[in-house]
Order: C-alpha cells, then sequence, then structure tokens
C-alpha cells in the first residue's frame, strides 16, 4: 500500500486543483487496468480540441505481453527500469496532414499535445498516474509498432498505472519520486510582446 503523498507544489491564483496534482511518478504497480479504465483513458483524449477538428492523434497501447514487452524494448535503458512495472505502455502518434485535404497539419502536434493532457487528467481522476517520456528509439519505434513515417510522427512514450513504493526503484531515481515546482506565472506569461 502507498502512503498518500503530500504535494506540496501551490498555485499562485486559484485553479481546480487537477491541475497541481497531475504529476508524473516512476514507480507503478504491475496491478493491471480493467478494460473500462483503459477505454476511459482513451475516451478522455478523444474530446480534445483540434484544429479543424481533425483529431490527427493516434494512440499505439500496450497492456499485456507479448506486446507490452515490445513496447518496453522502445525505451531508452533508465526508464526501462522503471517503466516495466507500468502495466499500461503508449506512444503517442500525430497524424501529418489534414485528412480532407492531404496538406500538411502544422497544428497536429500541438493537438496531440492536447489529448495526453487530457488522458493524463483522466488518469488522475481514475486514480492513476501517467508519465510522458521522450526517452525512447525513435527509428525503432517506426520500425517495431510499424508506423508509416510518410503519414505519421511518433512524439513520445507514455506509462500509466497506479503508484506504489518508491523503494522498488533505484536509489538514484527514488530520490526525485516526488512532485516538482513549477516555474514563476510571471516567465510563463506576458501581456502584449515578448
Amino acid at each position: 500500500m502507498v502512503h498518500p503523498l503530500h504535494n506540496p507544489r501551490t498555485p499562485e491564483v486559484e485553479v481546480d486543483s487537477m491541475f497541481c496534482d497531475r504529476w508524473s511518478p516512476r514507480s507503478f504497480s504491475p496491478e493491471p487496468l480493467s478494460s473500462v479504465q483503459i477505454s476511459s483513458l482513451f475516451e478522455a483524449a478523444r474530446w480534445a480540441p483540434s484544429c479543424f477538428n481533425e483529431q490527427p492523434w493516434l494512440f499505439l497501447y500496450a497492456a499485456e505481453e507479448p506486446d507490452h514487452g515490445r513496447f518496453l524494448s522502445l525505451l531508452v535503458e533508465k526508464n526501462q527500469l522503471w517503466a516495466r512495472h507500468a502495466p499500461l505502455l503508449l506512444f503517442v502518434l500525430a497524424r501529418r496532414t489534414f485528412a480532407a485535404s492531404g496538406r500538411p497539419n502544422r497544428h497536429a502536434t500541438f493537438d496531440a499535445g492536447a489529448a495526453w493532457l487530457s488522458l493524463a487528467l483522466q488518469a488522475r481522476k481514475l486514480g492513476l498516474h501517467a508519465h510522458g517520456m521522450a526517452g525512447f528509439h525513435r527509428e525503432e519505434a517506426y520500425r517495431v509498432l510499424e508506423v508509416p513515417r510518410a503519414d505519421y510522427e511518433v512524439l513520445a512514450a507514455i506509462a500509466v498505472g497506479r503508484r506504489a513504493s518508491p523503494e522498488q526503484l533505484p536509489p538514484d531515481v527514488a530520490e526525485r519520486e516526488h512532485p516538482n515546482e513549477r516555474r514563476p506565472l510571471a516567465e510563463v506569461a506576458r501581456r502584449g510582446r515578448f
């Protein structure tokens, strides 16, 4: 049983607690997720906003073997050490062109980011956590997942599950197992001009 973690992060102005409650742990319980939970994550992502309602994202996921092992092998070694316990591994992709016109969609990655955040917030509503990762072997991901490179960009990997005790992590990883702070509001938003 994992004891509740005190989240020291406090917003500078009032916002819904779901924003400060979301963080990316590395310590996961291997307890499987139900098909309803998994569908709920993707349903939340489905409702994310997108340019011209294109919904250019695609989530490839693995919830059981042998897919779980294949997905895990695509992560860099340091991420494999902890992500192996997560019961759900995903990759998020963005379609490079608009479906109707075939023209380049320069907003696709922005929209896929909105879908990822929707999934991450829904994970918290379900008592789960989601941890996005840039540390994966991109070229291998295209090959192993059979992603058509001309059509999709592989953006990130994601681990989802219930938080477990940080004691299962290597010591150097366990010491970072806590919610982190954010830059001050004045550094992320400016009025008028750069």
